[in-house]
């Protein structure tokens, strides 16, 4: 089973703010998950805590993926199955966190999303869907479906963006055309990195929803003394 780590975000529907709630993985052969710090700033903007799951300090178990995630796994009975999985780039052996991981457990009924939590080696390594596709002009749209595997793409602040201060742009060189936005829970690590990173297209999707589309790789050396998510709000309430 993966070692996969996840950090479950929810996002405040009016301010838009994501905020992590708590971390989602498996260990000694069950699912665990449990709070951070950041659900306490959640639950004052209005978010409910996840049904038998109250204490903000437990931590919970479960043999199977806990429903309010397994719902968040596409059943391999549909139809589509085969072609998600390939612009998700998994195989039959992928995991549900694998999964998570790489789908964000993007659902339209409420506001929870899951993210990679990356794992110390000698380069920080992120695979992401560039997000707000859907909300460019058309002309960058069809710009997204014409870029090519590997082809270099650069990162830019948003420094008008008033929902979030660290926003990242992601555009191509020559012509500039936008062509989304980073996950903001890694625009933060993704700025510190700045200095010594990379971008490039992973895969092209063009018969996939939009959400899944242009997927991207985001490499940079490991700096020394350097942590992914650690400001407060991302430690365990426990």
């Amino acid at each position: 089973m993966s070692d996969i780590r996840l950090v479950v975000a929810w996002q405040n529907p009016q301010r838009r703010e994501w905020i992590p709630i708590g971390n989602l993985y498996y260990e000694n052969d069950v699912y665990k998950f449990c709070y951070v710090r950041g659900v306490q700033n959640a639950k004052n903007q209005g978010f409910i805590p996840f049904t038998k799951m109250n204490d903000l300090e437990s931590i919970y178990t479960s043999p199977t993926l806990f429903p309010q995630f397994a719902n968040r796994v596409l059943a391999k009975s549909r139809p589509e199955y085969e072609r998600y999985q390939k612009w998700l780039m998994l195989d039959s052996s992928s995991t549900p966190l694998e999964e998570l991981a790489k789908n964000n457990g993007v659902r339209v009924t409420d506001n929870i999303e899951l993210y990679k939590i990356p794992t110390k080696s000698d380069k920080y390594i992120v695979e992401f869907f560039s997000h707000g596709i859907s909300h460019l002009i058309p002309s960058y749209q069809e710009r997204v479906k014409s870029l090519q595997v590997n082809e270099k793409l650069y990162l830019m602040r948003d420094l008008q963006n008033e929902y979030d201060n660290n926003a990242l742009l992601i555009r191509t060189k020559d012509p500039m055309e936008l062509v989304g936005y980073v996950p903001r829970i890694y625009a933060g690590d993704f700025t510190k990195l700045l200095g010594n990173a990379s971008l490039r297209v992973k895969q092209i999707n063009q018969d996939s929803p939009m959400q899944f589309q242009l997927l991207c790789e985001f490499s940079a050396d490991w700096v020394e003394g350097f942590k992914p998510f650690c400001e407060e709000e991302f430690e365990n309430f426990a």
